[in-house]
């Protein structure tokens, strides 16, 4: 699917999404976050602050500025512990007095095998780790939160990080980095987890809701539309690893090299992570295995 190209709002500028929903861009572009993070202002005078973002004085002055009056921030919630999501949260916390909630610290939640492999020495990629995040309160898979006025209830979805929550409230869902419209989420072992990022994706599609609002990119307003095209996606990624690897064993980066033709060099690391976590997921489920020990850099075979 294409970017969603003419989504270029304002940085630092409180956007109405709705009638107690307001969304900040931060100024940290890229291509991996597109225009910046979204951070979203829920409430009307308790104010729960979604995903405060990088670590930058001018997003968070952005944040405060965007408090009318009688309003405070009541609660921090981070959807998960990468560095362009979480940071901001104990100054913002530090400012207002607000706690900051997750559903752990960064390696909570990660699989037996991404321990194995973390163990092993695979370093993760893609938008880096908070390694230092920890929330002053833990929330329990199907925990509800309660503000002023709202009710926001956390779903643990691992999958593109093993610490990552969504949250539903009323017919909406804050999707995090899970799904997003403008592009498939990466999903980089070993914080990265593709068994688990379908496993999140098939719970959320039992959902009935009109609107994803994701941690970058425009609202996603075909939800069960979009989770369907990135299941597919991924279904189509696992073939083609899998034809590939008739030809004889193969790394991922070979992989990547082979399947994504398309991709600009710039990216292609952030593929071979993808194309690792597919083989991860493929041993598994005992359709691929690894030549010698699970690594970031083994070649894997067909079984």
């Amino acid at each position: 699917m294409a970017p969603e190209q003419d989504f270029d709002p304002p940085t630092g500028v409180a956007v109405p999404l709705g009638a107690m929903l307001r969304r900040v861009l931060a100024p940290n572009p890229s291509p991996m976050t597109f225009r910046g993070t979204n951070t979203y202002l829920l409430g009307r005078r308790g104010i729960a602050v979604i995903d405060p973002g990088p670590d930058d004085t001018a997003h968070l002055e952005a944040i405060l500025a965007a408090l009318q009056p009688g309003q405070r921030v009541s609660h921090v919630i981070v959807t998960h512990a990468h560095l362009d999501h979480a940071p901001l949260a104990r100054r913002l916390a530090r400012e207002t007095g607000a706690p900051v909630l997750a559903r752990g610290e960064a390696q909570a939640g990660r699989s037996a095998v991404m321990q194995t492999l973390a163990k092993g020495g695979c370093v993760a990629g893609g938008e880096g780790v908070d390694t230092e995040f920890t929330p002053d309160i833990s929330l329990a898979d199907g925990e509800r939160i309660k503000g002023d006025g709202w009710t926001l209830t956390a779903l643990w979805t691992p999958g593109h990080f093993c610490n990552h929550i969504a949250l539903e409230y009323e017919d909406a869902i804050f999707t995090g980095d899970l799904v997003m419209g403008w592009a498939s989420s990466l999903v980089s072992p070993p914080d990265g987890d593709l068994t688990d990022f379908m496993a999140s994706c098939r719970r959320l599609r039992a959902h009935d809701v009109s609107v994803f609002h994701p941690g970058h990119g425009a609202p996603v307003t075909s939800p069960a539309d979009r989770l369907d095209w990135l299941i597919a996606h991924r279904q189509s990624r696992e073939a083609s690893i899998l034809h590939a690897l008739r030809a004889g064993p193969a790394s991922a980066q070979t992989l990547a090299g082979a399947i994504y033709t398309d991709t600009p060099p710039a990216l292609l690391p952030a593929a071979t992570r993808n194309v690792l976590a597919h083989l991860i997921d493929l041993t598994v489920r005992e359709k691929a295995a690894p030549l010698d020990r699970l690594s970031a850099t083994a070649r894997f075979e067909r079984l």
